[in-house]
């Protein structure tokens, strides 16, 4: 049997090679967008189990953001209902398409790190790279989770940003903000629907996570060239965020977990939740 590592990526021969391994819980969270229980259906990870990234709530709409962190006792429970226990070492299967269903797997890994579970990895090219895998096998029906009680959660607050420590972050500078959204709505040209007001948080770097996915491989781009991409980014302590803590999650798992920056944390509210309140600064540019 070949080991998993606990933490960043898995590439699609180790995985291979663990296949049936005690304790190994694989995740599929292909959704709508990727043809979700359906596809899942019609070919997986002999043994992966399903769990649609937006149905199965790994984030929760609060007030107006609706990208927020969902209660503990639901995260409890929908890791549960997976089969994840604390011995589980869990690996993240992303339809491997394009950079924001990566970018839902990094978010479902931040999400499992957060409540205290502490081996989890995520495919290196996800479904797609295991399915043009030659000779690697392919299972089809339904999901066959085998059930646990509700997960143990151990809250690893450091990896979570809210508004207020955001808000002290971007006065104090003690550290940097990173958004990663796309030049449009960092310059305030365009914004998020559920957002009050368009622009960055003051103090804010631009890294849009897209620069470090490959298309072409459906890949994180490799560690050397994300050193170059994130290299401008002053060290210490960095608070990334985006939209919804969706594509934030991308670049907080590039930078905490392939870069190994330590005190890399996730605003999951982002700008949608950072806009609710007038009295937080917007700028544009």
């Amino acid at each position: 049997m070949t080991d998993i590592p606990t933490s960043g990526l898995v590439s699609t021969e180790v995985l291979a090679g663990a296949l049936g391994s005690p304790g190994l819980v694989m995740i599929d969270i292909r959704g709508v967008a990727e043809g979700g229980r359906q596809a899942f259906e019609a070919g997986h990870i002999p043994g992966a189990v399903h769990s649609d990234y937006a149905a199965d709530g790994w984030r929760a709409k609060v007030g107006n953001a609706p990208g927020m962190l969902p209660p503990l006792d639901h995260l409890a429970e929908l890791a549960g209902r997976l089969g994840i226990t604390p011995p589980s070492k869990v690996v993240i299967v992303p339809a491997g398409l394009t950079a924001s269903d990566l970018a839902a797997a990094t978010r479902v890994y931040w999400t499992l790190k957060l409540i205290g579970h502490g081996q989890q990895a995520i495919l290196d090219g996800g479904f797609k790279g295991w399915q043009s895998s030659l000779g690697l096998p392919i299972e089809t029906g339904p999901s066959k989770p085998v059930y646990a009680s509700p997960y143990p959660v151990v809250m690893q607050q450091k990896l979570r940003s809210t508004a207020d420590a955001t808000l002290v972050a971007s006065r104090s500078k003690l550290a940097t903000l990173v958004d990663a959204r796309s030049a449009s709505y960092f310059e305030g040209k365009e914004k998020a629907a559920e957002a009050t007001r368009a622009g960055h948080i003051p103090g804010a770097v631009s890294r849009d996570y897209s620069a470090a996915f490959d298309p072409a491989t459906g890949r994180f781009r490799p560690v050397g060239d994300l050193a170059v991409l994130f290299g401008s980014v002053p060290q210490g302590p960095a608070i990334s965020y985006c939209n919804t803590g969706h594509t934030a999650s991308f670049n907080w798992f590039v930078m905490s977990e392939l870069l190994e920056r330590e005190e890399v944390s996730l605003y999951d509210g982002s700008m949608t939740d950072w806009t609710q309140d007038p009295e937080r600064p917007v700028e544009a540019s």
